[in-house]
């Protein structure tokens, strides 16, 4: 069933599980009991707010103790969060890579952007060598003030190609996905920039010899449709595992 391979069907599966797992790894990792009480001690201070709103001293009173049970309960439930939030981070950049933007489709052109690093005159003497599955739609465009030169590509059969960019006497390939799938996609390849790289691009560092900063193409973001409203996939995971987080909660009585 072509459906259950859909971007939809992904972020909707994805969702529910990450949603349990959030419960379930919160639930491992937290003092269940301390939590517990903390949230019954909240809800007693905001009682006592509700009940004695005539006496002052006794409100003010209650909101100290709200604010000082509130530092407790954030306390007890940062440690669980970050167990949770970083391994979640990291499936999200990963996801990401195949949810985040389309292919470009056959014959339709794409712009592929070189960025040498530092001050260099060496615009004029950086090539490309192409794949005969890509070819060149115009010449490239040169642009000293941001040490840049940007070319006009298509390819013409769906499909991941290398296109090489020569400058220096070397050779750098970037991957460019042509077609409608659902391929890994790198909108960028950078030299060095570890954590950006970490989370903007899913290709090898750029060698450090290289002038070349980055090669980037600029591939058109996705957009889920329901009932005919487009949103990005982030928005529908967070929306989804977070509504899958509090059903699952309450099914496994974990307290949150």
């Amino acid at each position: 069933m072509p459906w259950l391979t859909s971007p939809l069907a992904i972020v909707i599966v994805v969702s529910l599980v990450v949603g349990l797992l959030m419960v379930v790894l919160f639930g491992y990792t937290s003092d269940q009991k301390a939590i517990g009480i903390a949230k019954d001690q909240l809800k007693a201070h905001l009682l006592a707010v509700r009940l004695y709103r005539d006496q002052i001293p006794v409100v003010m009173g209650s909101y100290g103790k709200i604010l000082r049970g509130t530092g407790r309960y954030l306390k007890l439930a940062f440690k669980p969060l970050l167990y949770v939030i970083i391994p979640i981070t990291l499936l999200m950049v990963q996801i990401d890579r195949y949810l985040g933007q389309t292919p470009i489709p056959a014959n339709v052109p794409l712009l592929l952007t070189v960025h040498l690093a530092g001050q260099t005159n060496a615009l004029n003497d950086v090539t490309l060598d192409l794949p005969t599955e890509v070819t060149m739609t115009a010449s490239p465009v040169h642009i000293p003030a941001e040490n840049e030169i940007v070319w006009r590509l298509a390819g013409t059969n769906d499909g991941k190609y290398e296109v090489k960019v020569v400058a220096g006497g070397q050779s750098v390939a970037k991957t460019v996905c042509i077609g409608n799938d659902l391929p890994r996609i790198s909108t960028i390849r950078l030299r060095g920039q570890f954590w950006k790289r970490m989370f903007s691009s899913a290709e090898p560092a750029i060698p450090d010899t290289s002038p070349i900063e980055s090669i980037s193409i600029s591939y058109p973001d996705r957009n889920i449709e329901i009932a005919g409203y487009g949103m990005n996939w982030i928005w529908m995971f967070f929306i989804l595992s977070m509504a899958a987080g509090f059903v699952f909660k309450e099914l496994l009585g974990i307290q949150i």
